[in-house]
């Protein structure tokens, strides 16, 4: 129950402070942190699948409301949200591992090379869906890729940051 409300906690906060501050930060005209990811990247690999869905499909949902992107984080989200347990298995190097075997996707479980690319692969699904989606044309799209880059590159940066920050390593008794 202590999890659940944590969880809720998180949510709450991580979006609140997307819609409030970081959908306001524009470095270079075109670098927008998404750190509202970051809850859907903490949430506990047992969930069921439908529920994963349906908890990206309802945050990218407010990230819309909020931006005025008419849908483009909520299609973003949910497809992150399909990718994730494969991305998971793929880091993991195993291929019928169930979920309840793997330990949470935080620093201190993982080590930092885990982390960090969870972190990238799925933000970079999340930008290149949101930023195609968004531009719909490939007439710039050396402007176009370099907005992926960027936003992909500085929203890493935010979350790792914020994740390490939060959750600090945990030490392991070594015997």
């Amino acid at each position: 129950m202590n999890n659940v409300i944590t969880n809720i906690f998180r949510f709450l906060i991580l979006l609140l402070v997307q819609v409030s501050i970081c959908q306001h930060v524009s470095l270079f005209g075109y670098m927008t942190p998404a750190l509202f990811l970051l809850a859907l990247y903490l949430l506990p690999l047992e969930i069921p699948l439908s529920l994963q869905y349906i908890i990206g499909f309802a945050t990218g949902f407010v990230v819309d409301a909020f931006a005025h992107t008419l849908g483009v984080s909520t299609f973003s989200c949910t497809l992150m949200m399909f990718f994730r347990p494969y991305i998971v298995r793929m880091l993991n190097g195993a291929n019928n591992v169930k979920f309840e075997n793997i330990d949470r996707p935080v620093p201190g479980v993982k080590d930092f090379r885990w982390v960090f690319l969870y972190t990238l692969i799925l933000t970079s699904i999340y930008e290149i869906v949101a930023v195609l989606l968004e531009t719909m044309t490939f007439k710039n799209f050396g402007h176009t890729l370099l907005v992926i880059l960027g936003n992909t590159v500085f929203s890493v940066f935010v979350i790792l940051c914020v994740e390490y920050i939060f959750h600090p390593r945990e030490k392991k008794n070594e015997a």
